[in-house]
């Protein structure tokens, strides 16, 4: 009895710390019910049901400050799916899963994972971080699940707020609907590392806010988030992830920020005494704050009226616009730029332009900065990317500079590319000394500029009627072999017209901006108008592209040999100088990836439309892998290089991954991947090794896009973690493949089409190449009435849950396209 009493006593204990909240930990065994809590070791955060506002009388599961009278959720689980009465269970399953289970004990909300553990146990950490992991495993590298991974509307300190680049997880706040309704509303706030990081605020797809680019110290656009006596910031990048995070300094106190239901984006203090939050500090502080308010070259100064203005040697573009106080359209230079002869003027005191087409580098010098954007004409800006010790790396803007503000604090300079007139009449003086200087010296540099330009014309004719670049078969010089005792160039004959860089720069205006109609690896394509009126797509090379000359070369050499009215026909090339030009047909419609997965842009693809799109992207594929005079596989098919033209017949673009083979080759084995996470077969990413059915897996995976109008590397499910091909194969084995299609196809299918063609497109992402048909049998497939066989499970079955990838970086570490992610792999073998 002695023995007894003590583990009585102790197991009462447990209940009743169990019960008043105590424990931080949930097992497969000991669960909690509404009305019960769990406690993060220090006594910090708690989690339980609550239920929000005033009127609301739904439950959630969620996180909140223990110590903090007013119940403020930072973290909530079931946002979509509450539960309407108090019978809720949060519980921990085999093999690794938290589950939320209503009245009937079905499950309203659950965790995801593709790993399992023995031991499966879900603990609240002191840092408010609700984590899934194995109860003999603390090692966060390890755990299954956790909750920061998925934010609500708060950032508390450790979150991270950002991208993580191997696994496509975006991690980004999201406001409520109403302060009675956790459902994701309107508003998001992201660390967007498009171009280099900068904060942004989205309504939907609209950016709202932008805090400017990290400057080293603090966003741009936000002087008062520094670091200070509460709290430290800090942005992380590295080849893995790019993340916003802050710490508290003094852990005493309460400090977090929230995106609140109206989009108001506040950090937000706990004051003990008064027993209620205050805002600290608000990220759009007045009206200079709205995105873009005062358009290309303006800026906006709160203290001035009106607000926005023109920089210094800009102009409105439209002035009667801006005499109503419409400023949307912005300003020009009153000097036009001609590329040739163009310097920069220092701006200072603003906050830094939109850094989503930028470039950047941590170690060049300003001057080398300098020297990187002159070379380029599309570059309208640089400035040091680093504002500590005195300012170091190059950070430079790609086209028009938007959304910048004058800052009467902490403001940064930025230099922009003028004319060289402008330049000349900026450091020009008043004194009559240097007037008559100048009035002696320009004469005699305007003579000097004509006798140079007279030589250099007689040396350009001279040169023209040698240089191949004239004749209409073209010929690309390579560079130079030390190597070879002939030391002679090697050339490379092409059978294409060849294009001068005068008719390309003039049929582009300039490459101006507003042209500018794509961008990808490979650089920018610019909408161009021929002195025939021909129009036509201008693929330019970037000269800080990761796809260089032999892509260039390649593409020509693939698609000059290409005749098929589902290929995307090219019209010639340009190479002078430094300049390398691909010049394509022009196909006003664009890219299929802007209509199937765009909400409004999908309807006007109804079913026919989406079913002679999957029977032309066949159709090109079988030409390029047996019909042509060279097998070509494509390594890169993905909606974005599907073009449509102005009937919606889709052609194949983008050979610059392409490989050729002859004779009975059907594939190889490389160091090199490329390709697009999403699309790329199994064994290709893993192994490098591509073949024909390589390019019919893609073709898989597009087919289900188009089909259900989701993208594979988005698709996320309540009820499971499969990706879209596990998810089109488990309801295909179930017989519910209609589930599949795309809510605004239901008026326009043929469901034996359709059904037909998500066989089809499971057929070719099997997992082994050797079970895939090839694109003949695929065409046959679609065409008739035949019994398919089984498809086997798809490669690349599961897939986490991740945010967008739509993005372009032009940051040395990741080559992407402006539609999915074009990755480089190189693997020693």
């Amino acid at each position: 009895m002695e023995k007894i009493l003590p583990l009585f006593l102790l197991c009462s204990l447990f209940f009743l710390q169990k019960v008043n909240g105590q424990v931080d930990t949930i097992t497969t065994t000991q669960f909690i019910k509404d009305g019960e809590t769990i406690v993060s070791s220090d006594g910090t955060f708690e989690l339980g049901f609550f239920s929000p506002g005033n009127t609301s009388t739904n439950r959630y599961v969620g996180i909140w400050y223990k110590q903090i009278s007013v119940i403020t959720p930072v973290w909530v689980a079931n946002r979509l799916a509450p539960l309407t009465n108090k019978s809720g269970v949060l519980k921990v399953i085999h093999p690794g899963l938290v589950v939320l289970h209503n009245d009937t004990n079905a499950t309203v909300w659950s965790t995801n994972s593709s790993r399992s553990v023995q031991n499966p146990v879900a603990q609240l950490l002191d840092t408010g971080n609700f984590v899934v992991r194995d109860a003999n495993d603390p090692n966060p590298e390890n755990f299954l699940w956790q909750s920061f991974d998925y934010p609500s509307d708060t950032l508390i300190a450790s979150m991270k707020l950002g991208r993580d680049f191997v696994t496509g997880l975006e991690r980004y706040l999201t406001s409520w609907k109403s302060s009675d309704d956790p459902a994701p509303g309107d508003y998001t706030y992201h660390c967007d590392p498009t171009g280099y990081p900068q904060d942004l605020m989205r309504k939907g797809p609209n950016v709202i806010y932008r805090a400017g680019p990290w400057n080293g110290l603090r966003w741009s656009g936000a002087p008062n988030m520094v670091n200070n006596s509460i709290t430290s910031f800090g942005l992380i990048m590295n080849s893995k992830e790019t993340y916003y995070k802050y710490e508290l300094v003094n852990k005493s106190v309460v400090s977090a920020l929230v995106v609140k239901p109206n989009g108001n984006t506040m950090r937000m203090i706990w004051i003990a005494k008064t027993q209620g939050w205050v805002n600290y500090h608000s990220a759009d502080a007045d009206d200079c704050d709205t995105y873009k308010l005062c358009g290309a070259y303006g800026t906006c100064n709160i203290l001035s009226d009106p607000v926005c203005r023109c920089l210094d040697k800009f102009e409105p573009k439209h002035p009667d616009d801006w005499n109503r106080a419409d400023w949307t359209s912005g300003c020009v230079r009153k000097r036009p730029l001609t590329c040739t002869g163009d310097g920069f003027l220092m701006y200072s005191g603003v906050k830094l332009p939109d850094t989503r087409l930028s470039w950047f580098n941590e170690t060049m010098t300003l001057d080398e900065c300098r020297a990187v954007c002159l070379r380029n004409c599309s570059c309208m800006g640089y400035t040091n990317l680093d504002i500590r010790n005195g300012g170091s790396g190059c950070l430079l803007w790609i086209g028009e500079l938007v959304d910048i503000r004058q800052l009467s604090q902490s403001g940064q300079d930025i230099y922009i590319r003028m004319s060289a007139s402008e330049i000349g009449s900026a450091g020009s003086s008043s004194k009559g000394k240097k007037n008559v200087i100048l009035a002696v010296a320009l004469p005699l540099l305007f003579a000097s500029i004509l006798l140079g330009l007279g030589v250099g014309l007689i040396l350009y004719k001279r040169r023209r009627r040698e240089d191949p670049v004239v004749t209409t078969r073209g010929r690309l010089a390579g560079h130079n072999n030390k190597n070879d005792n002939s030391n002679q160039s090697h050339h490379e004959d092409f059978e294409l017209p060849l294009l001068d860089l005068l008719s390309l720069t003039k049929a582009t205006d300039n490459f101006s901006f507003a042209n500018k109609i794509g961008e990808g690896g490979f650089g920018q394509v610019y909408k161009g108008v021929l002195e025939g009126g021909q129009e036509v797509a201008v693929k330019r090379l970037s000269e800080t592209s990761k796809q260089g000359l032999h892509e260039f070369k390649n593409e020509v050499n693939c698609i000059a040999k290409l005749q098929h009215r589902n290929l995307v026909k090219l019209l010639g090339c340009c190479i002078q100088g430094e300049e390398k030009m691909l010049v394509y047909e022009y196909l006003q419609n664009k890219s299929l990836d802007l209509y199937i997965f765009d909400e409004e842009m999908s309807a006007v693809l109804d079913w026919p439309r989406r079913f002679n799109i999957i029977n032309g992207i066949a159709r090109g594929l079988m030409y390029l892998h047996q019909d042509s005079r060279l097998r070509i596989i494509h390594r890169d098919l993905k909606a974005s290089n599907v073009l449509l033209d102005t009937e919606m017949n889709p052609k194949i673009s983008d050979f610059g991954m392409a490989r050729s083979f002859g004779g009975d080759e059907t594939g190889a084995n490389t160091r090199r991947v490329v390709g697009t996470y999403g699309y790329m077969s199994p064994e290709y990413a893993v192994d490098g090794i591509f073949s024909v059915k390589s390019d019919v897996f893609s073709f898989g995976v597009l087919v289900l896009e188009i089909v259900s109008g989701k993208k594979n590397r988005r698709f996320v499910h309540p009820d499971h973690h499969l990706n879209l091909l596990g998810h089109a194969y488990m309801l295909h084995k179930e017989g519910r493949p209609l589930e599949l299609v795309d809510p605004k196809l239901v008026d326009s299918c043929y469901i034996s089409e359709v059904i037909r063609s998500i066989h089809v497109g499971l057929l070719c992402v099997q997992q082994n190449p050797e079970d895939r048909p090839s694109m003949s049998t695929v065409i046959m497939m679609l065409s008739n009435e035949r019994i398919l066989p089984p498809a086997k499970q798809p490669g690349f079955f599961t897939a986490r849950k991740i945010g967008d990838v739509d993005q372009f970086s032009w940051s040395t570490q990741t080559p992407s396209s402006i539609n999915e992610v074009t990755i480089t792999l190189l693997d020693a073998r």
